[in-house]
C-alpha cells in the first residue's frame, strides 16, 4: 500500500514541478536559449530515477 502511494505521489506531483520549472525558465533573462532547452529536457527525464529507485531499489520515500 505505501508503494503505491509514493507512486500515485510521484505521478502527481512531478507534472506540477516541471510546469513551475518551465515558468522559472521562460521568465529567466540570465541564460541562453540551449541551456533553457536542455534544462526543459532534464525536468521531463529526472522524475525516471525516481521511480526505479522506488520499483527496483527498494526504496522508499519516507
Amino acid at each position: 500500500m505505501k508503494l503505491v502511494i509514493e507512486l500515485i505521489l510521484a505521478v502527481i506531483l512531478h507534472p506540477i514541478a516541471v510546469i513551475f520549472a518551465w515558468i522559472n525558465l521562460v521568465v529567466r533573462k540570465d541564460m541562453q536559449t540551449w541551456k533553457k532547452i536542455l534544462w526543459a529536457l532534464v525536468c521531463l527525464l529526472w522524475p525516471i530515477g525516481v521511480f526505479l529507485y522506488i520499483l527496483l531499489g527498494d526504496g522508499t520515500l519516507w
